[in-house]
């Protein structure tokens, strides 16, 4: 299946969300459940993409079957209308060759592939780790560098590298800096997409082409807005949603962990995003009772607001 929005300048789109898995409350997948959040973010939250079984989407636990399925269902219901991009990433590189040809097989538009966690490998192990997966289907690849949750991040010097093969096309960035993305967009083709609700702003302003948000389950449409200005011209109406969105940035990426708190969001703007599996827990309260303030003063509409 053919990508619906890309571009050659954002081959993603620009406004997307690593959307979380809906569990039902004995744990298994709610896959109705996963086509109304898909819709709910493509029709109402502006979405051009949706990246599927990454780090928010809580694809350490879920098994690779309920991956396929997930992926699947979010093909069926917005498939025709936004790119599907499949979480492929692991630290072991055959299973995600194997991830990868799944997700082709499925449908997938492209494959997320994050850095491989825990086990630290070399930057050559690294470059190898991307080129294989790269190799083994015909997808266009987004890249996750992400050191804070991998324990290694992609050096300038492998990007580079990386960024000659023709299926690699665009790193999705959460390691905030800025200067070695500038350096890799001066000296290749690859596209950025910020992957940190922190610096969305920052980062378009050094050229990156959209935005792979958490935020966006909630605040799709204003980061939508914000990148429409930006790129017009009005970079103080930019600017302006920017601090906008500051207390909904704080009240789901910085209060505890990101899938937690946008399920959390999720229900608080009328829609029904589940339950998480352990070792994640739903959030408290208290939590719930923060966000609840954040989101509001962040402009947002909730169902009990």
């Amino acid at each position: 299946m053919a990508s619906p929005t890309g571009t050659s300048d954002a081959p993603f789109g620009r406004m997307l969300t690593a959307m979380v898995t809906p569990f039902t409350s004995d744990g298994a997948v709610d896959y109705e459940g996963v086509q109304r959040i898909a819709a709910y973010l493509v029709d109402e939250q502006r979405n051009d993409g949706l990246v599927v079984s990454g780090t928010t989407g809580e694809s350490p636990t879920t098994t690779d079957e309920e991956k396929d399925r997930i992926l699947r269902a979010v093909l069926e219901a917005v498939g025709d209308r936004a790119v599907v991009i499949a979480g492929a990433g692991s630290n072991d590189t055959h299973h995600s060759v194997e991830l990868a040809r799944a997700a082709e097989r499925a449908g997938a538009h492209a494959l997320l592939v994050v850095t491989p966690y825990y086990n630290k490998p070399p930057q050559e192990g690294l470059y190898r780790h991307f080129t294989a997966v790269a190799d083994a289907t015909g997808l266009p690849v987004m890249l996750y560098d992400i050191p804070g949750r991998t324990g290694v991040p992609i050096r300038t010097e492998t990007l580079i590298r990386l960024g000659r093969h023709p299926r690699i096309v665009a790193v999705k960035d959460a390691k905030a800096d800025l200067f070695a993305g500038s350096q890799v967009m001066a000296a290749t083709d690859l596209v950025f997409y910020s992957g940190d609700d922190t610096l969305n702003l920052p980062w378009l302003s050094v050229g990156a082409a959209g935005l792979v948000s958490v935020v966006g389950h909630v605040a799709g449409a204003e980061l939508a807005s914000m990148i429409d200005r930006y790129r017009s011209g009005d970079v103080a109406g930019a600017l302006a949603l920017h601090r906008q969105l500051l207390p909904v940035v704080t009240g789901i990426m910085t209060r505890t962990q990101g899938a937690i708190m946008s399920k959390a969001a999720l229900k608080l703007a009328g829609q029904d995003g589940g339950s998480v599996r352990l070792p994640l827990v739903d959030a408290t309260e208290e939590q719930v009772a923060l966000l609840r303030e954040d989101l509001i003063a962040g402009g947002l509409k909730l169902v009990d607001s």
